[in-house]
């Protein structure tokens, strides 16, 4: 079964044989090679294994119907891996010179990979850019989904960047699909569920934390991307702020988790990095809270 992998991790075309390419264009296989060149005959130009290598502008981007391709979608791939599929040959004055498509990748990415998910697929993805409202991620062959901000964590963060970086690689699952038919991502319900995240912490202990929001009548520090605990108030305190803290108390039945702040000038800049507690298969149902708590965070797919 052919493997649909974001751009940057899909097997690199200047690493085979002439043999090996004509085998993978027989295939369908997606390859990757580094756009050097968005030339006068808008066509990105490619070397691999010193032979010449064009995509044709229209084989840049796998668009809807009618729907036109924007010369930045293009401009933007010189310099970067590319992937594509190789379709044929074509003669460049006078040497061959391979033929390749993009937008060919793209569409056996939708129909045999990206189409058959259902809500709740774990499935990898790279981390692309990020906007105020989400990061935008590569789910397989240069194709977008949104990860919104509120999907990130159950820990709530000013911005995205608080929780992931451009070029990460995550595990995330499918939400749902928009009106248009593309994947929106979820990543908080791997992270795992309150009891989970806190069976690996316990009271007495001093560990590094967070602060995500100072309240009047306290301060919310994060411990984990999925668990918070919540400390004394402290106007000094800010957003994003690390720190260390003292675990007080863990209280399943109300899902609290009393902290005292040791030290709070800790000058490192901090973000936790993903911890999975599920990481492949599908997902159906996700219960975050506690059975004796009254309050119930929860996701059906």
């Amino acid at each position: 079964m052919l493997e649909y992998r974001a751009e940057g991790l899909c097997r690199n075309a200047n690493h085979l044989t002439q043999d090996e390419l004509e085998h993978c264009r027989q295939t369908g296989e997606v390859l990757q090679s580094t756009a050097l060149a968005f030339d006068t005959a808008r066509r990105l130009r490619f070397e691999i294994c010193g032979r010449r290598a064009v995509m044709p502008f229209e084989e840049c981007v796998d668009v809807q119907p009618g729907e036109p391709i924007k010369d930045i979608a293009v401009l933007t791939r010189v310099g970067r891996p590319t992937c594509f599929v190789i379709t044929g040959q074509t003669q460049e004055e006078g040497e061959w010179a391979y033929l390749l498509s993009r937008a060919a990748a793209q569409r056996a990415c939708h129909k045999n990979y990206l189409d058959l998910l259902e809500n709740g697929s774990v499935i990898p993805c790279t981390v692309t850019h990020i906007e105020n409202f989400g990061a935008f991620c590569d789910v397989g062959c240069g194709i977008s989904a949104l990860l919104p901000i509120d999907c990130l964590s159950v820990s709530r963060i000013s911005s995205p960047a608080d929780r992931v970086q451009v070029g990460q690689q995550l595990l995330c699952a499918v939400k749902s699909r928009d009106a248009q038919g593309r994947i929106v991502l979820t990543l908080r319900e791997l992270l795992g569920t309150w009891s989970e995240n806190a069976a690996c912490f316990a009271a007495g202990e001093t560990v590094v934390g967070i602060v995500r929001s100072v309240e009047e009548y306290g301060v919310f520090i994060e411990i984990a991307p999925n668990l918070a605990g919540l400390a004394e108030p402290d106007k000094t305190l800010r957003a994003g702020q690390a720190v260390s803290v003292y675990i007080k108390s863990i209280l399943p039945d109300k899902m609290k988790i009393k902290l005292v702040v040791v030290n709070k000038n800790l000058t490192q800049n901090m973000r936790f990095e993903p911890h999975y507690f599920v990481t492949r298969g599908r997902i159906r149902r996700w219960t975050y809270s506690t059975p004796q708590s009254r309050k119930q965070i929860e996701t059906v797919f």
